[in-house]
């Protein structure tokens, strides 16, 4: 059973950066793709990014497309998520999730999610 928890949400004006993490324990974090989510007030979920096992591949949404950048430390068991030139359309909570195939973690349907980190970008 993995864990995963997010952190390094919080407010920040549109044009400002965060760094989220995501720690994960309790399983071999070095077997799974990882991969970010969020989800809008009223909106549904949706795909942010995914990172291989090895970071050696990465896929993103196109809306965040050249903004955002995922990178993962396996000896961490940690997985990042710098986002810069943030939006207020870039507010949501957001969520990391594992799974051994990538695009299962594309798909939203990965073996594993965290609790969520609020990200919050104000005009």
């Amino acid at each position: 059973q993995v864990q995963l928890v997010e952190s390094g949400g919080g407010l920040v004006q549109a044009g400002g950066s965060l760094r989220l993490s995501c720690a994960a324990s309790g399983g071999t974090f070095r077997s799974y793709a990882m991969g970010w989510f969020r989800q809008a007030p009223g909106k549904e979920r949706e795909f942010v990014s995914v990172i291989s096992w090895s970071g050696g591949s990465t896929y993103y949404a196109d809306s965040v497309k050249g903004r955002f950048t995922i990178s993962r430390d396996n000896a961490k068991n940690t997985v990042y998520l710098q986002m810069n030139s943030l939006k207020p359309e870039d507010t949501a909570v957001y969520y990391c999730a594992a799974d051994r195939i990538s695009r299962t973690v594309i798909q939203g349907k990965g073996d594993y999610w965290g609790q969520g980190t609020q990200v919050t970008v104000s005009s």
